[in-house]
């Protein structure tokens, strides 16, 4: 009886009559942290402090394979003495939405906290074959670099901002068709309000890339507009007897102005390499022909965020990077990284320290020292110091 038994359950399960556990079609993750900051300013003897409660939550969903369906938000709380010098300005910056659709929704605040939430991806994605199409809330990387992408034209993202990994998302189209192994063919659409334009409620960035691969080196191309300007440029990421070679480069022109020959240049390199004791070294450079050779500083606009684009990341005409990371033990990092106006002679360090205290549970703490007279790029932010507890699931 026992053998008869056994023989039917293996002749159901080869009929796959039998109940089977399906892979979950669904997934949901985020972080749970909490973020505080002293800001020490450069002409005053009074710190003042801000406590920011951060939650993201990220959700995807797979029916089938050919199709996906995203979805990202962003609740934040933030008080303290620092938002009662910046109110009302800062509350309602952080909640403009740039986006075709505002997604964005400030749901208190006073002059010492405010509390809001964002959407910053909701799209779908179908897959037909070789061709790839992502409808709605999204981040199109188009940059090669880690700290300044000219080529990034859709979404560009502020160095400075070093809490927000996820970076900002665009409502846009993006279509991709892969001409082969390892190329292809991009085409990205997006609509946004900027909110420093007053001649137009819309702006449009629609630009076609071609990616391929030769003599070992990534190659990119890409031509379109950017909001009021034209735009051409071109990257390529590859190495050099082991260190990391990047770069990327783009041309800006006056949509009005396409026969003029004052349009601007804006190109960045980037080297990199990790030694034998794993110390990781990183250097990059940034030029733009647009900007002074002069004092570049943009007052206090720091904690406003100034407008950044592939084509304004600094009113400077030069700018230097260099980073060291070394892992000090497995679950401990320390890592310092500066930039340098050689023009201005300002400058910002940042050192920070990276700690694992579980598998999902981290402790971060980094400064931003900015140094230099005033009006001068980096000379009128004083010193910030900030450290955090993040909680992934």
């Amino acid at each position: 009886m026992k053998k008869c038994i056994l023989t039917l359950l293996a002749l159901l399960m080869s009929m796959n009559l039998l109940p089977q556990e399906k892979e979950r079609t669904w997934r949901l993750n985020g972080h749970l942290q909490a973020l505080e900051n002293v800001w020490i300013p450069p002409s005053s003897s009074r710190w003042q402090t801000m406590t920011s409660l951060y939650n993201r939550l990220d959700f995807r969903y797979e029916p089938i394979k050919q199709v996906s369906f995203h979805a990202g938000v962003r609740n934040l709380f933030n008080y303290g003495q620092l938002m009662q010098s910046l109110y009302p300005y800062y509350p309602e910056y952080a909640t403009q939405d740039e986006g075709l659709v505002d997604m964005t929704w400030l749901w208190a605040k006073d002059s010492s906290y405010f509390f809001y939430s964002n959407i910053d991806r909701l799209n779908f994605k179908i897959i037909t074959g070789k061709l790839e199409t992502t409808i709605g809330r999204q981040r199109i990387n188009w940059g090669i670099n880690l700290v300044w992408t000219p080529n990034d034209i859709f979404n560009a993202f502020n160095y400075f901002d070093f809490d927000y990994v996820e970076r900002p998302g665009c409502d846009a189209i993006l279509v991709q068709y892969y001409t082969g192994t390892t190329s292809s063919l991009q085409f990205g659409f997006k609509v946004d309000q900027h909110l420093y334009m007053i001649d137009s409620a819309y702006k449009f960035t629609s630009a076609l890339m071609y990616r391929f691969n030769r003599w070992g080196y990534d190659f990119q191309f890409l031509g379109g507009v950017m909001r009021e300007d034209a735009v051409v440029g071109a990257g390529w990421s590859g190495d050099i007897k082991g260190a990391g070679f990047n770069g990327e480069a783009s041309y800006f022109l006056d949509k009005k102005e396409l026969f003029d020959t004052t349009g601007a240049l804006v190109g960045s390199a980037e080297l990199n390499y990790t030694l034998k004791n794993s110390l990781f070294l990183h250097a990059g450079y940034l030029y733009n022909s647009a900007g002074t050779t002069g004092p570049a500083g943009w007052g206090t606009a720091l904690f406003l965020t100034v407008d950044i684009s592939a084509k304004n990341f600094t009113r400077a005409r030069h700018s230097i990077f260099a980073e060291a990371s070394y892992p000090i033990t497995p679950l401990l990092n320390g890592n310092v990284a500066c930039i340098i106006n050689p023009n201005d002679k300002s400058g910002f360090a940042g050192p920070s320290v990276d700690i694992s205290l579980t598998n999902n549970l981290s402790l971060f703490m980094i400064g931003q020292v900015f140094w230099g007279e005033h009006m001068t790029e980096f000379g009128d932010y004083g010193t910030l110091v900030y450290w955090r507890l993040k909680w992934n699931f």
